[in-house]
């Protein structure tokens, strides 16, 4: 993977604009991390396109920025991802004339966007985010995947557009502050570390959405959604639909395992990434290669650990019993206690915002270890969303509940809130209408039954918010250390399948993720085919809760903590001691984040508006 980033001015002459070109290479060296390998700008008259590379695909010819010159027309590509339908899009580009200097992915979406203009998108299988200049045009195309696994922020300033992945890169230009308003702090304190779809936090700065592209030009910003989960008649019967699954799923691992650098997968001994493990195993196996699989420990927690509704077992035993089956070569990555802590800053530097607390800063860590022996990694996120494997699909309480599933807390989360803010938002109102606005714009076939009306409003729900809360985790904390992590449930082929597949179906047997298992039948032993659904592991330790609250403590203790702007004082303490709604197990957002989660995500909220120096309009 890689990072991008650009900046066109039409009202600019920027080949010999010094002052701005010490600031596009500023902005190159926040990203650099994301791509260590190669690096480079493209300056034309109105443009500046800006590049680092992480090199997985023909390292020599895939260099970027990539440029194509023909019949007088020059077209300069920077691009982050992967395509996994290269080949059959290279045999289609020869049919019609084109010639290819190597055998990169980008060569071949350079040469799509020439042949085939916006309509490229149609035709990709991949995980993107991209920009085409046209300098015949002076016209800039840009392009996000359908799922939103690689991200694309953007900023319109005084006639001028930017863009990055990351945030970090964005607020190093001078026209871009790290301000926010009302609107960001109901972000923070409402929806996160969920983010609304298209929001940047920040004032003024946006996301290009999921399935979406546009282009810029002397007429301004003009986006499209190209794609999106649509309803339509599903007349396979079970049989035919688990057999169906398993093909298009074997087949999206097997084509994301294409790479010149090592290829290792999460295994967790959970139902989603043990099937990606078994197939990658089986496929590398044929090559004559071993796969190596990692999985993240905490060190103590078997002392620790206690068994509930949302984290039945753990994960050892069932990690060995896979590893064991498919010959993988397995590393266990412990991760203790002072150093799960102290990364929750490191993953905000990654993330650019509040996130996840532990359930980041561990991913974080592990990441860095799995760096060490494989640049490319499958991992099993999307699956749940998709073949209706979380808790709330199937207890019909949180189903049919108004509001977000996994954040059914708009009140608690409220009442943190400073009461001059609180008239300013109105929570209930700002969180109910993007509820609202999702399940309205989701797809129904006419005179579906209400439950599966309900389940595709789910489906959409989850996909749309939920999901891109962990892409974005895991975009971020695998990319801080150069590791591209691929995820072969999120292709879009599987997404439109099971979309109008029938909840019956989904729920075989009255189990979580029940076609999927019946998918797996003979691919994994039957211990892992049964096994109940675990979500990724999060540590049991008591002395996380004391670390992270005696940090929190001191720093709201200190008077320049920037928390007392948003935040009441008095609602932190009750937090901190446990007290009201804090005593019990409130979740701050889905299962993974209960009160030693919350607390540190106030702790990385404060650290957060420290460091990026956030104001508050």
């Amino acid at each position: 993977m890689c990072g991008i980033a650009g900046f066109i001015d039409f009202a600019a002459d920027l080949t010999a604009a010094e002052a701005e070109k010490e600031c596009f290479e500023k902005m190159k060296s926040a990203l650099k991390r994301r791509g260590p390998d190669q690096d480079g700008i493209k300056y034309y008259e109105n443009a500046a396109l800006i590049h680092t590379r992480l090199s997985v695909v023909d390292q020599e010819n895939g260099r970027q920025p990539m440029i194509f010159k023909e019949g007088g027309r020059e077209l300069c590509l920077i691009y982050n991802g992967e395509l996994y339908n290269t080949e059959e899009l290279r045999r289609r580009l020869l049919t019609k004339g084109y010639r290819f200097a190597g055998h990169s992915d980008t060569e071949v979406l350079l040469k799509a966007y020439a042949e085939w203009g916006s309509g490229c998108v149609d035709m990709l299988n991949g995980i993107f985010a991209f920009a085409v200049w046209d300098e015949r045009e002076r016209e800039l195309f840009i392009a996000r995947d359908r799922i939103g696994v690689k991200p694309f922020f953007f900023a319109l300033r005084a006639g001028a557009f930017l863009f990055a992945s990351e945030l970090k890169a964005l607020l190093l230009h001078p026209a871009v502050e790290p301000v926010i308003d009302a609107g960001s702090v109901a972000e923070l304190i409402l929806i996160g570390p969920g983010r609304t779809p298209g929001c940047g936090v920040f004032r003024g700065i946006g996301e290009l959405e999921a399935g979406c592209c546009g282009f810029y030009g002397k007429n301004g910003l003009k986006l499209r959604r190209y794609w999106t989960l649509t309803d339509r008649e599903h007349s396979d019967g079970f049989e035919s639909t688990a057999e169906k699954v398993r093909r298009l799923v074997e087949d999206s691992i097997e084509r994301q395992l294409v790479s010149d650098m090592p290829v290792c997968a999460f295994l967790s001994g959970g139902l989603d990434s043990s099937i990606i493990s078994a197939v990658a195993a089986k496929a590398l196996a044929k090559r004559g290669e071993r796969l190596k699989t990692f999985s993240v420990h905490y060190l103590d927690n078997e002392k620790y650990f206690r068994a509930s509704k949302f984290q039945p077992d753990s994960d050892d035993a069932y990690i060995d019993l896979i590893s064991g089956r498919i010959g993988s070569e397995h590393h266990k990555i412990v991760v203790d206690t002072p150093a799960l802590v102290e990364a929750l800053y490191a993953a905000v530097d990654a993330r650019d915002l509040p996130g996840m607390a532990d359930v980041d800063s561990s991913l974080l860590l592990f990441c860095g270890e799995v760096k060490k022996h494989a640049t490319v990694a499958l991992s099993g996120e999307c699956a749940d969303e998709i073949f209706g494997g979380y808790p709330w699909y199937r207890d019909e309480s949180l189903r049919e509940a108004e509001g977000f599933p996994w954040a059914q807390s708009a009140r608690y989360r409220a009442s943190f809130l400073k009461d001059e803010l609180l008239s300013e938002i109105s929570p209930e109102k700002y969180v109910y209408e993007r509820y609202y606005e999702t399940v309205e714009a989701s797809s129904l076939l006419p005179g579906l039954p209400p439950l599966e009306r309900r389940m595709r409003e789910m489906m959409n729900l989850n996909f749309r918010w939920f999901m891109q809360t962990l892409l974005d985790r895991k975009d971020r904390m695998s990319m801080h250390h150069g590791l591209e992590v691929r995820v072969p449930f999120c292709d879009y082929r599987i997404a439109e399948y099971l979309y109008s597949t029938p909840w019956e179906y989904k729920d075989y047997q009255g189990r979580e993720k029940g076609l999927l298992r019946k998918a797996a039948e003979g691919l994994l032993p039957e211990e892992i085919l049964r096994r109940k659904k675990s979500p990724y592991p999060k540590t049991h330790n008591p002395l996380y809760l004391e670390a992270v609250s005696e940090r929190l403590r001191e720093a709201a203790s200190d008077a320049s903590c920037p928390l007392p702007g948003i935040i009441k004082k008095e609602a932190l303490l009750k937090l901190l001691d446990g007290q009201g709604e804090a005593a019990g197990p409130v979740p701050w957002y889905g299962q993974l984040m209960t009160r030693p989660q919350t607390i540190a995500y106030f702790l990385q909220m404060d650290y957060w508006m420290r460091k990026y120096k956030v104001r508050l309009a």
